[in-house]
């Protein structure tokens, strides 16, 4: 009990209970509890629960895909490999270097002349910095890319060069029946 003025006062005692209790319920010290009971609260509810599916290998992926994707795979293969056919045949051979220049016009120019008079021939532009470097033909033999550069030294007279090279080699129609056969 308090004594206020010298008098024992119990109206006070029971004022000083419902302050010291309304303190309590104003201030933040409710806030702050009632803002860890949610945050344990979610901890527990948000967590996840991996006791219903124990695995031994916790790296393991499983894939469910459609078994006709396989199928589909399969033919693009196929696709693939008979469209590419005729491209991946290369081999070692001889190509002319008719030109070799640092300027884009005159490398186009002197593609467009072979294009003209020899239209047999499958010319390359090739840049190499800073060099355009023109190239034609796919010749096996050394004897076959000596004719053709004497052809082409009357257009080009500052010369013509046979260089090794991997070409692209034509099969024959007879004995690329027998490989598939």
């Amino acid at each position: 009990m308090i004594k206020l003025n010298g008098t024992p006062s119990k109206a006070l005692v029971v004022d000083i209970d419902k302050s010291f209790w309304l303190y309590f319920c104003t201030t933040n010290f409710m806030n702050k509890i009632f803002l860890i009971a949610g945050f344990l609260f979610s901890l527990n509810s948000f967590s996840q629960d991996t006791t219903w599916q124990k695995t031994s290998d916790t790296s393991a992926v499983i894939i469910h895909k459609d078994p006709r994707l396989d199928l589909l795979v399969k033919k693009q293969i196929q696709i693939n490999e008979e469209t590419s056919r005729e491209a991946r045949r290369i081999g070692k051979g001889y190509r002319l270097l008719v030109l070799n220049t640092n300027k884009r016009d005159e490398a186009v120019a002197a593609k467009t002349k072979v294009y003209n008079y020899f239209p047999e021939l499958k010319s390359y532009l090739i840049y190499q910095t800073p060099y355009y470097k023109l190239k034609v033909g796919n010749f096996k033999d050394k004897k076959e890319a000596e004719d053709y550069q004497k052809r082409l030294q009357k257009y080009f007279p500052d010369g013509v060069f046979i260089m090794n090279d991997t070409i692209e080699l034509k099969l024959d129609k007879e004995s690329e029946t027998v490989s598939r056969n």
